[in-house]
């Protein structure tokens, strides 16, 4: 599906405030809310607008450790990165789980409360899964940059 300039300032709108009225979504591209509902439907109907979510903020949930995980392989075959895969989408402090090239397998992104409860993690669930060999983990000091919203306008940009 093809998206239009109308569609990517819906998607940038709802990726701002995704419980913003449909009648302010219309005003806000000058559009009636009819055509603006159908729009957003269609855009859900696509898979191009996944889910609604609530952000919240880990600090507050006690999640105050993140870490990257690069994880290496016993075997590269389908078979154990398919259980690989499989085990990993169990464990819910993997908040993100990447098959990369490079060194590594995978890239992991963990969230945990501290150092210790991060240990705990690797000792007893991330080291337990099948076909694990090697672990290289880097601790975020800080963060700079986070964003969830995808940027929708992209593909329109050229290079000069």
């Amino acid at each position: 599906m093809g998206i239009d300039k109308i569609d990517r300032q819906i998607l940038d709108i709802l990726q701002e405030n995704g419980r913003i009225s449909n009648a302010e979504l219309a005003r806000r591209i000058n559009m009636s809310p009819p055509p603006t509902l159908e729009r957003v439907k269609k855009l859900e109907r696509n898979g191009i607008i996944q889910n609604y979510v609530a952000l919240t903020n880990p600090a507050k949930l006690g999640l105050k450790c993140f870490t990257f995980v690069e994880v290496t392989l016993v075997r590269h075959g389908r078979e154990g990165v398919e259980r690989f895969m499989k085990a990993i989408t169990t464990l819910d402090e993997v908040m993100e789980c990447h098959h990369i090239t490079g060194g590594a397998d995978f890239l992991l992104k963990v969230a945990s409360r501290d150092i210790p409860d991060y240990e705990n993690f690797v000792l007893h669930k991330l080291t337990a899964l099948p076909e694990v060999q090697h672990l290289k983990t880097m601790v975020v000091l800080s963060t700079l940059k986070h964003e969830t919203k995808m940027p929708t306008d992209l593909s329109d940009q050229s290079t000069h």
